[in-house]
């Protein structure tokens, strides 16, 4: 008698847990005094963000030479445009870009600089975030970093009529 007592209370309990995990979706009652906010694409006078290129591609690069490059952008909306982040794949790769709003119908820059201390393939990503109509938009740097050519050592020229000194 004491096991079933003990199993048919295991299964009451157990019973209540898995019922207390479920959720009940209840749908949102309308209240006239929440505003709704609208999505940046909607709006026809939304920012939208230009650039001159996509793709920054370096070539051949030698180990320590110059990793700097900028993606030139302008503002064809209406409305001013504010980059809020600009983030990139890896700490080897650093952008810099404007923190004040551009106004209609003006250009900035982005500036990136890729750590070229690093030997192989680049192949990184910049994502620009901000409040155009498309937003993010993903900037690519690619490229080859390679090994400095070594130094020629200059040798000295011997002459042939040179002869070993005796002692």
């Amino acid at each position: 008698m004491k096991k079933i007592i003990i199993t048919l209370s295991i299964l009451i309990f157990t019973s209540f847990i898995i019922n207390a995990q479920v959720t009940n979706k209840v749908k949102p009652q309308k209240d006239e005094n929440i505003k709704i906010e609208k999505k940046i694409s909607d709006n026809p006078n939304a920012p939208e963000i230009e650039f001159d290129k996509l793709i920054h591609d370096y070539g051949t690069i030698n180990k320590f030479g110059d990793g700097k490059c900028i993606f030139i952008f302008s503002n064809t909306g209406k409305e001013p445009l504010i980059l809020s982040k600009v983030r990139s794949s890896c700490g080897c790769t650093v952008p810099k870009w404007p923190k004040n709003p551009i106004l209609p119908g003006r250009s900035d820059t982005i500036k990136v600089k890729y750590d070229t201390k690093r030997l192989g393939i680049i192949n990184k990503n910049v994502t620009v975030t901000s409040n155009a109509k498309t937003s993010p938009v993903i900037l690519k740097i690619k490229g080859k970093v390679v090994a400095q050519p070594t130094e020629k050592i200059p040798e000295k020229q011997l002459n042939d009529v040179s002869s070993p000194v005796n002692r």
